[in-house]
């Protein structure tokens, strides 16, 4: 309803507009809507969200309304008007001719590391606000000594890290280590020995703003004894925050390049993090299906299924792996056994060759969401590498 009557209201400031502007104002509207047919500018040139309604006449890109309220961060740069409702003058319609959004990436993304993160419009304001900054702001993909904080192959610094049993953050130091193929926390800054060492070849970093309750919350994975564990942490700056990110994404491609001597860069970046495919509330029963249903936090990373008591636990309760149906793995929807102590209705059944998982849904629609995603896992063939995790969660079992 908002959207709609928010699309009428500007459907009308625009008719008036046009019925009030000057016979160069309109000219230069329509070339401003001639340009966005052109090739690149058709997306966000920060995003890649379709249908930019904004452009930066300083810049000379079209953006979407979303990153032009990160443009604003950056006035003393980037200048921007409304496609559709402002009135733009001869220059400054010139101006975005002359550039757009495919001359602007050939000249501000000259030489940007294949591992730094490239943020889509469904990524966290904080990486695509650090993005947008290090283009226009920082120069830093035309001058490579700016990318030393992230592409050097060590770093360390202090980070607020979130306690395993209070739930209370507290300052630890951390050290990222290419060379030794580690990244580690100390409990104390003058500490001998690290609390933690996390593995690059296991480690994982999203970014979690909403989970974490701070908006430059990161979420470390790594697996320790082949269970997940997580840490979770945060800092005040967002470009350091950033920066580690980054940092942890170029040490894994690094490894990677070694760990796969054969393989293309176009198969390594989307190896370097990855975001969860699904993370929600779900109940559950017993391996009996006789225990009642307790809801938990589950968590759907690549073929893993995690669930959790609390969505920041540091350990995961149980985990399951889910193969594709070419080896036995298969998803239903409801529960294919009588159940007791069972609140929420929309249930979904995996069956693995080795046992039947239940959970339940509080909605239809999460039942259905969930379905779709388990479906897109067990249709995708399982790769080498998969075949041996599967090997550790049976022999774990």
């Amino acid at each position: 309803m908002y959207w709609s009557l928010r699309y009428t209201e500007q459907v009308v400031e625009r008719t008036c507009i046009m019925a009030t502007e000057s016979t160069d104002e309109k000219k230069n509207r329509q070339l401003l809507e001639q340009l966005l047919d052109k090739p690149g500018n058709g997306t966000c040139a920060d995003c890649g969200a379709p249908d930019p309604t904004w452009a930066s006449y300083t810049l000379g890109v079209f953006i979407c309304q979303s990153c032009s309220g990160l443009h604003r961060n950056i006035t003393y740069i980037s200048k921007l008007k409304s496609v559709l409702l402002d009135p733009w003058s001869d220059s400054e319609a010139e101006f975005l001719a002359s550039t757009g959004n495919n001359k602007a990436k050939a000249r501000y993304e000259q030489n940007v590391p294949p591992f730094y993160y490239r943020p889509t419009h469904t990524d966290c304001t904080l990486l695509r606000e650090q993005w947008i900054r290090a283009r226009y702001e920082r120069n830093e993909f035309a001058c490579l000594e700016r990318q030393e904080p992230y592409s050097s192959g060590y770093r360390e610094g202090l980070l607020w890290k979130r306690g395993k049993d209070n739930g209370q953050y507290l300052s630890r130091k951390f050290i990222l280590s290419e060379r030794e193929g580690v990244l580690k926390y100390y409990n104390k800054h003058d500490a001998k020995e690290p609390k933690a060492v996390m593995k690059i070849n296991t480690l994982n970093a999203t970014f979690q703003p909403t989970k974490i309750g701070n908006a430059h919350g990161l979420q470390l994975t790594y697996l320790n004894d082949n269970s997940t564990r997580n840490i979770f942490v945060y800092h005040m700056d967002g470009k350091e925050m950033v920066d580690w990110f980054n940092a942890i994404r170029a040490a894994r491609f690094h490894y990677l390049q070694v760990a796969y001597p054969g393989a293309s860069i176009s198969d390594l970046v989307p190896q370097l993090t990855r975001n969860y495919i699904k993370e929600g509330h779900m109940e559950k029963t017993g391996p009996k299906h006789k225990e009642g249903f307790k809801k938990r936090w589950f968590t759907l990373d690549d073929r893993r299924l995690m669930y959790f008591k609390d969505p920041l636990d540091a350990n995961a309760r149980g985990e399951v792996f889910i193969g594709s149906k070419e080896n036995n793995y298969f998803v239903l929807p409801g529960l294919s056994s009588p159940c007791q102590g069972l609140n929420w209705r929309f249930g979904v059944t995996i069956v693995t060759p080795d046992r039947k998982f239940l959970f339940a849904c509080e909605t239809e629609a999460e039942q259905k969401d969930w379905l779709a995603v388990f479906h897109r896992v067990v249709n995708r063939p399982m790769l080498p590498q998969e075949y041996a995790v599967e090997a550790r969660f049976k022999h774990r079992s």
